[in-house]
């Protein structure tokens, strides 16, 4: 994966007439663009871009503390790319991130997708204690991946899940839950004001529904998409239909001159 300012990325070849957008994925907390499955990541007829952000997965440096630096890094990586505009697709703290690049970055978004986030995204005080202290990380990350996941999912998704996870450095992992706890935009976010996607899991515990509920209440120009029988993890418990979703909305996006 190529590095710019920091940030490794993977992108697919897309649509070589550059008449549709480009996609950019943002992964959660202590997340890496893996977090992202294939169907997702090579949306035909699209360039789509899937990120590690700064100490995650193959990119460089360390993490962030706050949603607000992370967004300064994703512009200065899209700056590096000639990016002027894109659509910017965060799961939990990355729709965080990209809440954060519409409500302040809005000439670089063409569209948003907000997939298992919220306006507001306290982290339960076990998350962010257990994250802290190096004898109780590993358990924590165990907790983590059973919250994150419909109880029907299969065993072996939530192990890799919590085996990739517990390859992030700690003070990572602490610093990106210290970045969810701290972010709320509720009193801003119907200032939002591009073509936006609200997905959930219907059994997510992490971001309840009625998160989604709020954000597609409150943006004006917003679909709401709750998927069945899936979690937290929602684009990794039902990849077709998180993926078919997302390009049902794109393709009503208009081309891009």
């Amino acid at each position: 994966m190529p590095q710019i300012a920091g940030v490794a990325f993977h992108c697919n070849e897309g649509d070589a007439s550059h008449r549709r957008p480009t996609v950019v994925l943002v992964h959660g907390a202590g997340g890496t663009a893996l977090h992202w499955p294939p169907q997702v990541r090579r949306l035909l007829g699209y360039r789509v871009c899937a990120v590690d952000l700064p100490g995650h997965g193959r990119s460089e440096g360390v993490g962030e503390q706050s949603i607000a630096a992370y967004a300064r890094r994703l512009i200065a990586w899209a700056d590096g790319l000639a990016l002027s505009k894109a659509v910017w697709v965060g799961h939990s703290m990355g729709g965080a991130i990209v809440q954060h690049l519409a409500l302040h970055y809005p000439d670089r978004v063409l569209a948003l997708g907000l997939v298992g986030t919220g306006a507001r995204l306290r982290v339960n005080p076990l998350i962010l204690e257990g994250t802290a202290q190096a004898e109780a990380f590993r358990t924590t990350v165990e907790t983590i991946v059973k919250w994150s996941f419909a109880p029907q999912t299969d065993a072996r998704l939530r192990q890799l899940a919590a085996q990739r996870m517990a390859e992030t450095r700690p003070s990572v992992l602490h610093g990106d839950f210290l970045a969810c706890d701290r972010f709320d935009v509720r009193e801003q976010v119907s200032a939002i004001a591009c073509p936006t996607l609200v997905l959930c899991g219907a059994e997510d515990k992490m971001t309840p529904p009625r998160y989604a509920e709020y954000l597609a209440q409150q943006i004006p120009q917003s679909r709401l998409v709750v998927i069945p029988e899936a979690g937290h993890m929602v684009m990794l418990e039902q990849p077709e239909a998180v993926a078919q979703a997302l390009r049902g909305f794109l393709d009503d996006l208009p081309d891009v001159a």
